[in-house]
């Protein structure tokens, strides 16, 4: 249902910002305030519970809408999820708004996790590829995670390509597990 609710208001949104030549802006600035409300507890705490005053919980949106430089037509969307009790489905009209307008300029984007950070040069030549994979404009969004050992992890949409070391080490883990004896079939020949 919530996701329902997000999509609805990530479009009008995007009408809006489209409208008003916003749409990229707007896009930044949700997704700035989207991140720091599910990195701050606090905050989410504040903005969802009934024991607040709406009138402090808007007090607080403005203030954040200040301090991330927010305009007029973001300020208000974020103050009217406020006034609805919606502010918890931010984060997901957030992303929703900036897939609409990432493929509005026919841009996808793709998740990229190396075990360490790779040269600029590497993720050049890893995006021109994904470019020709898909036959779109690429953002690549990378982050780290020791756990894959070495070897990238790209996810667009949901497509996955897994060339990390981990899953080839655990894919020969399983080859050699789920490998069965070799029976001899020939008959053995009786000695004269």
């Amino acid at each position: 249902m919530s996701s329902v609710v997000a999509r609805r208001y990530a479009r009008a949104l995007a009408d809006i910002g489209r409208e008003t030549g916003t749409l990229d802006q707007m896009v930044e600035q949700l997704s700035t305030f989207g991140t720091a409300f599910e990195a701050s507890t606090e905050l989410r705490n504040a903005l969802e519970s009934p024991l607040v005053a709406l009138d402090a919980k808007r007090a607080i949106v403005k203030d954040i809408a200040a301090q991330i430089g927010a305009d007029d037509a973001t300020r208000n969307a974020l103050l009217l999820l406020t006034d609805r009790r919606r502010i918890r489905i931010l984060p997901a009209v957030a992303k929703l708004l900036r897939e609409m307008n990432d493929a509005r300029k026919g841009i996808v984007r793709a998740d990229v996790t190396t075990a360490v950070r790779l040269s600029d040069a590497y993720y050049e030549k890893l995006k021109t590829q994904l470019e020709r994979m898909t036959g779109k404009r690429v953002v690549l969004d990378t982050k780290e995670d020791p756990n894959i050992i070495g070897g990238v992890i790209a996810r667009i949409g949901d497509t996955i390509i897994d060339g990390s070391l981990r899953s080839r080490l655990d894919e020969m883990k399983n080859n050699l597990l789920n490998r069965q004896p070799k029976q001899n079939s020939a008959p053995e020949r009786a000695s004269n």
